[in-house]
C-alpha cells in the first residue's frame, strides 16, 4: 500500500520551523534550499541588468544599487516568496525609468492573486469600479483605507515597486497592485495575505468590508490598455447607466477605429503597430483619404488606450496629417491623451506636437519625450520570473526640456461621475471647442 506523504510533510514543516527559530528567524522563514535559489536569482538579476540596460546607473549610484542587492540577499531566509518578489521589484524600480520593472500583472510565473473588485483612480479618488456579481453592493464606493493604511499611504507604498516616468504612470499601475493581497501584505498594508479589510465611503455612509482573494490575477498582454475592458461574471459601474459605451471604450478589440461623430472625424489608435488585415501605414492612408473625401470640420486622434508598440512606424501617419492641409490648422486638429499613453504612443504624441498644429485634450500622458525604452526580458533561472529592462535612450524633446509628461492644452479629466454615466469628456470638449474659446482661456 502506498503511504500518504502528508505526515512527512507535516514533520518536515515542524523541523523547518524549529530550525528557523533556533537560527533566530521567524517561523515562516523559507527552507534553506529555497532561500539559496532565490539568492541565485537575485545575483543573476543584478548582473544581467548591468549587462543589458542601456545605463542601469543613470538614476542610482552603483554603490547604492549594490547595497540594495546585498540587503535583500541577507533578508531572503526570513522572507516568504511573495515578499522576496516585491522587494526584488523595488530594487529593479530603483533604476528609475518606466520600461524597467517586475510587474505581477504581466508575468504568470509570479502568480499573485487578485481581489473580487477592480480599483480605479479618478483624480485622487480610488473607486471600486467593477466587482464580481457577489460584491455588487460595493460598486462605486470610494476607498478610504486598505488594511492599516489610508489610500494616500497605500499608494505611496505601492509606487515603490512601479517603474515610471511620472505620477500618471505610477497611478496607472498602482490601481492594479492595490488589489493584490500578496503585494499588500509584502508592503505591510495588511497583516495577513488571505484577508483584505477595506473602509469605504458609500452613498449610505461609511462601510467596512473584508475581501478574500478571488484567484490568480488576470495577465495583461499586447500594447492596448485593458483596464476598462469588461470581464465575464463581473459588473462595471458604467453598466448601471443604461447608456451605450462611449466610442473610446467600445472599440478596444481593434487597433484602429474610424467614425464620424457630428462634425468630428474620430480616429482611435489603440497601438502603434499593424492590425490583422491592415498595416499602420495602410490605416494612415485610409485616414488621409477619409479626410479628403468627407472634409470634416475637426479630426480627433485618440491615444488614451495606447500603451505603445513600434515607434518606427509613425512616419506615414504624420505625413497623412501634414498633407491634409484643411485639417492641420488651429482649432481643427486634436489629440486625446491620458495616463495610459505610453512608450511608442508617447513618440507618436511627440511627433504630432512637433510637426502638426495639434491641440491636445484630456489628461497628461504616462510617459515623456526623453526616456529609456525598448525593454528586453531577463528570465531568472530558478523562479522563471521576468525582469524587463530598457535597452535604448530615446530623445524626442530638446535636452533642456524638463517636462515629465505631455500635458493637454484643453483639460478634460475623466471623473468618476462622467465615467459612470458613460460620458466622454474629451470628445465632448472637442465638439464644443472654438478658437474664440481658446483665446479667452481654457
Amino acid at each position: 500500500m502506498k503511504r500518504s506523504a502528508k505526515p512527512y510533510r507535516v514533520i518536515g514543516g515542524l523541523i523547518a520551523t524549529v530550525l528557523a527559530l533556533s537560527l533566530g528567524l521567524p517561523a515562516w522563514a523559507m527552507p534553506p534550499e529555497e532561500a539559496r535559489l532565490w539568492r541565485e536569482d537575485l545575483r543573476f538579476m543584478a548582473q544581467e541588468m548591468e549587462k543589458t540596460h542601456k545605463d542601469v546607473y543613470h538614476a542610482i549610484p552603483r554603490a547604492q544599487f549594490a547595497g540594495l542587492v546585498e540587503a535583500l540577499d541577507a533578508k531572503i531566509p526570513a522572507l516568504s516568496r511573495h515578499e522576496v518578489i516585491v522587494e526584488m521589484a523595488q530594487i529593479v524600480v530603483a533604476v528609475g525609468d518606466g520600461h524597467t520593472n517586475i510587474y505581477p500583472t504581466r508575468d504568470a510565473k509570479i502568480a499573485f492573486r487578485e481581489l473580487p473588485v477592480s480599483f480605479t483612480f479618478f483624480g485622487d479618488e480610488l473607486r471600486v469600479r467593477a466587482t464580481v456579481e457577489s460584491q455588487r453592493s460595493l460598486l462605486g464606493a470610494r476607498v478610504l483605507r486598505i488594511g492599516n493604511s489610508d489610500v494616500k499611504d497605500a499608494y505611496a507604498a505601492a509606487k515603490k515597486m512601479i517603474g515610471r516616468e511620472n505620477e500618471q504612470g505610477a497611478r496607472y499601475w498602482a490601481q492594479y497592485l492595490l488589489a493584490m493581497p500578496e503585494v499588500l501584505h509584502a508592503l505591510h498594508i495588511i497583516p495577513t495575505v488571505d484577508e483584505v479589510p477595506l473602509t469605504l465611503a458609500t452613498d449610505k455612509g461609511e462601510r467596512r468590508a473584508v475581501l478574500r482573494p478571488l484567484g490568480l490575477a488576470e495577465i495583461m498582454t499586447g500594447d492596448t490598455a485593458t483596464l476598462f475592458n469588461r470581464r465575464k461574471g463581473w459588473v462595471d459601474i458604467r453598466d448601471l447607466s443604461g447608456i451605450p459605451d462611449p466610442l473610446w471604450l467600445g472599440g478596444t478589440a481593434k487597433a484602429f477605429n474610424l467614425e464620424h461623430v457630428g462634425p468630428v472625424l474620430y480616429v482611435q489608435i489603440n497601438k502603434v503597430g499593424d492590425d490583422e488585415g491592415e498595416t499602420f501605414a495602410q490605416f494612415a492612408q485610409r485616414v488621409h483619404d477619409e479626410i479628403s473625401a468627407t472634409k470634416p470640420d475637426k479630426v480627433a486622434i485618440d491615444l488614451r488606450l495606447n500603451r505603445g508598440g513600434n515607434g518606427g512606424l509613425t512616419v506615414p501617419f504624420i505625413r497623412s496629417i501634414v498633407q491634409s492641409e484643411n485639417i492641420d490648422r488651429p482649432g481643427h486638429f486634436f489629440g486625446i491623451i491620458g495616463p495610459a499613453t505610453f512608450s511608442a504612443a508617447q513618440m507618436l504624441t511627440d511627433e504630432l506636437e512637433k510637426y502638426t498644429k495639434i491641440a491636445f485634450v484630456g489628461e497628461p500622458t504616462g510617459s515623456k519625450g526623453n526616456h529609456y525604452g525598448d525593454s528586453r526580458r531577463i528570465i531568472l533561472p530558478n523562479s522563471g520570473i521576468t525582469v524587463r529592462v530598457a535597452v535604448r535612450y530615446w530623445q524626442y524633446w530638446n535636452p533642456m526640456d524638463l517636462r515629465d509628461a505631455t500635458s493637454p492644452h484643453i483639460a478634460a479629466p475623466l471623473t468618476f461621475d462622467l465615467y459612470r454615466r458613460n460620458v466622454d469628456p474629451a470628445l465632448q470638449a472637442i465638439a464644443g471647442y472654438t478658437l474664440e474659446k481658446r483665446a479667452s482661456g481654457p
